[in-house]
């Protein structure tokens, strides 16, 4: 590339870097870091950072965090000693910018800087800017630091990083645990736990555990979300045993809460759970509150706690289903509470979805059928229904010598709302009979 090239270009760009119409140095401001990737280094020395702290001192701030976005990349050009000395002043400048909008773009792009800049920066210049944007007075400056927490922290250098944590940023991050803005709290609840393998055992039993369990309780669902999502990191740090005997409270405590909205948000996590900690743990630990749930008085739990025995079944198989939780389903077929017979013909619904066509023939199909003498019109009417469900898995005989003989007979049954299930389902029957003929 020639010099007149390079002289001629860096001249035109100049002029629309100072350009009298913001629209146009706003649209320069942009390209700042395209363009250094194409000078050469003693241009970007000479000309070009002299252009990028004009534009990130601008009295627009559309232009300054436009100049803010493209600084990593000229920073990555410049050798260490002239990213001190060229960029830095203004970076800790956009740091503590007037506009909020400017503190957002350095939060947002502060691990690209960080990368950029190098190890001996990052510890003498970029943690307290870090810091403080932790502590900023507007929500969104806050959200886009506490997402970098992470990130960030692994960036440090490792001979400071234990330092640098628990001394500039965890006093942070407990403040940022309380925050009033969930848009914050989702934020870091999202990238907390990513901490632990960097404060090691004994730090985070003692700091992080004690935040973990606040979020946990927290009241915005995507909080809660976001720690139970993460499990896995702090598993690995300080074992399911500690682990377990620091949630497992906190658990508890929300699957028995008062409100049934607590109860159903926890119901909803708990397959993520269960994977996070493993189908041992959950045999031992959160079995029986899960069977728990069955027989729970709100129908909303109920009906909750059976689709998430089907996503358990999803993840640890039909082996463990018959060996764990099956006979506990069926065995409420049988109780004097005609709600928890409900229970069992819904868990068979969604159960028999996941199940092999021979466990619901041989184990499910049987309680089914002897529901359908039961005293209560509503559960005689939801075996119809329930054989109408599961009547896709099963075969023709199945169908033919078991399932339509029943239907048969509730569809004489004295209750209008019986005969009309009964009929239902014998009409999707002879669907799928005829489906079944014509396959072969």
């Amino acid at each position: 590339m020639s010099i007149f090239f390079l002289l001629s270009h860096n001249s035109n760009f100049q002029k629309l870097c100072e350009d009298d119409t913001p629209m146009v140095r706003r649209a320069a401001s942009g390209k700042l870091g395209e363009f250094a990737k194409c000078m050469e280094l003693e241009f970007v020395k000479s000309d070009l950072v002299k252009l990028f702290n004009n534009l990130a001192s601008d009295e627009q701030d559309s232009v300054r965090l436009l100049a803010v976005e493209g600084c990593s990349s000229i920073a990555s050009i410049l050798p260490d000693e002239d990213k001190l000395t060229l960029l830095m002043p203004t970076v800790r400048a956009a740091a503590q910018d007037k506009s909020w909008r400017v503190r957002y773009m350095v939060a947002d792009k502060f691990t690209e800087l960080q990368n950029a800049v190098g190890s001996e920066i990052t510890k003498n210049d970029l943690v307290p800017a870090f810091q403080g944007l932790l502590k900023d007075c507007e929500a969104e400056v806050r959200a886009a630091a506490a997402g970098k927490v992470k990130d960030f922290a692994d960036k440090v250098p490792e001979d400071v990083r234990e330092q640098v944590l628990m001394t500039n940023l965890l006093p942070c991050v407990k403040d940022l645990v309380m925050d009033p803005n969930q848009h914050v709290k989702s934020a870091l609840a999202s990238v907390i736990m990513g901490l632990s393998p960097m404060l090691g055992n004994d730090n985070t039993i003692e700091h992080l555990l004690p935040l973990f369990l606040t979020m946990l309780k927290d009241e915005i669902p995507e909080v809660r979300l976001n720690i139970i999502s993460n499990l896995d990191c702090v598993n690995q740090v300080i074992g399911v045993n500690q682990l377990s005997q620091s949630l497992l409270p906190a658990i508890f405590e929300l699957a028995g809460d008062t409100k049934w909205r607590v109860r159903l948000a926890i119901i909803e996590y708990m397959p993520l759970l269960a994977s996070q900690l493993g189908v041992e743990f959950f045999d031992e630990k959160l079995n029986s509150l899960c069977m728990t749930w069955l027989v729970d008085h709100v129908y909303a739990i109920r009906e909750a706690a059976a689709k998430n025995l089907k996503k358990l079944v999803e993840k640890f198989g039909t082996e463990w289903a018959q060996s764990k939780i099956i006979s506990k389903v069926l065995s409420m077929a049988t109780n004097p509470n005609y709600l928890h017979r409900l229970t069992t013909l819904y868990s068979i619904n969604v159960l028999a979805e996941v199940m092999d066509p021979k466990s619901v023939v041989d184990v499910m199909l049987p309680v089914v059928i002897s529901l359908a003498g039961d005293s209560v019109a509503n559960v005689r009417f939801n075996v119809a229904k329930t054989l109408q469900k599961i009547a896709p898995v099963l075969d023709e005989n199945t169908i033919k010598t078991q399932i339509k003989p029943v239907l048969d007979k509730l569809n004489g049954d004295n209750d209008v709302d019986v005969k009309y299930f009964a009929q239902e389902a014998l009409t999707a029957c002879l669907v799928i009979a005829v489906d079944q003929v014509l396959s072969y």
